[in-house]
């Protein structure tokens, strides 16, 4: 697969929580760092997600903010 997205982080899915229509999925991606997505189930089901799975993850985002006390 190529994509035009930059941010691609590879990692292991840690685990998969499901919701009505959107599941959590928590993904190790190294040194203790985990990243969570929101997607549809739909999208889980169809893209085969299970926990343990390896997975790229990919960030795309127009606005990245910080803030501090």
């Amino acid at each position: 697969m190529r994509i035009s997205a930059r941010n691609q982080i590879k990692g292991t899915v840690v685990e998969v929580t499901k919701g009505a229509t959107t599941s959590h999925v928590r993904v190790d991606i190294g040194n203790g760092q985990i990243v969570t997505s929101s997607i549809t189930n739909e999208a889980v089901a169809d893209l085969g997600i299970k926990a343990k799975g390896d997975v790229t993850v990919v960030i795309k985002a127009s606005d990245v903010m910080i803030a501090v006390d």
